[in-house]
């Protein structure tokens, strides 16, 4: 199995793999999109640039980053053209209910950073994405802070597993550490974006 997953990382077959992953992880958060491009640019880096079957670097940062804001942009499309069904879905769960308030709050007074650290948290970007529809924030209030989102995501991920292989010396020790670090960011990304909203200053 490791022989076979070197292979389809070592082989531009990683690139349909990250895009197909990333574009549908916003639906399905359980799709293992971050590994495949922490994989993929581990592959690069033990391969020391050999041409041909290793993914480039940067073609790998480019399409993850691409899948991203694809990604979100229909997962708002979604949330903007479902309506009341989408209500009645996220008033069955309390969490959402909060998630999305907060979300609508935010992007209203410029809080976009909100979707950046959502982009890192477990199942976040599902929550930015479809409640940025569900609240009607226009693309251009939404797209920008969604393609830095799918930058900043993207380039993290490929700088752990590219520099962690390099740094550790085999693909498959890079790999694993890189993992756990992409996961550990998105732990704290889950505990900042659980933190309550400062209070607004009082007025005199």
């Amino acid at each position: 199995m490791i022989e076979t997953m070197g292979s389809l990382t070592a082989s531009p077959w990683i690139y349909a793999l990250v895009a197909v992953s990333v574009l549908l992880d916003v639906f399905l958060p359980v799709l293992p999109s971050g590994v495949l491009v922490i994989s993929g640019a581990a592959a690069a880096a033990a391969a020391g640039g050999q041409p041909a079957r290793v993914p480039d670097v940067a073609v790998l940062l480019a399409v993850a980053a691409t899948a991203s804001v694809l990604g979100d942009m229909a997962a708002y499309r979604l949330a903007l053209r479902a309506g009341p069904r989408l209500d009645r879905v996220i008033a069955r769960s309390r969490r959402l209910t909060r998630a999305h308030e907060r979300l609508g709050k935010a992007l209203a007074r410029g809080g976009g950073l909100l979707v950046v650290l959502a982009r890192f948290a477990p199942a976040g970007r599902s929550v930015v994405s479809l409640g940025a529809g569900k609240t009607r924030r226009k693309v251009a209030e939404f797209l920008p802070w969604s393609v830095l989102a799918g930058i900043s995501w993207a380039s993290y991920s490929v700088a752990l597993g590219y520099f962690g292989t390099q740094w550790l010396g085999t693909a498959w020790l890079g790999t694993a550490v890189s993992t756990a670090a992409l996961f550990a960011a998105g732990s704290l990304a889950a505990v900042l974006l659980r933190r309550p909203a400062p209070a607004p200053a009082a007025t005199a």
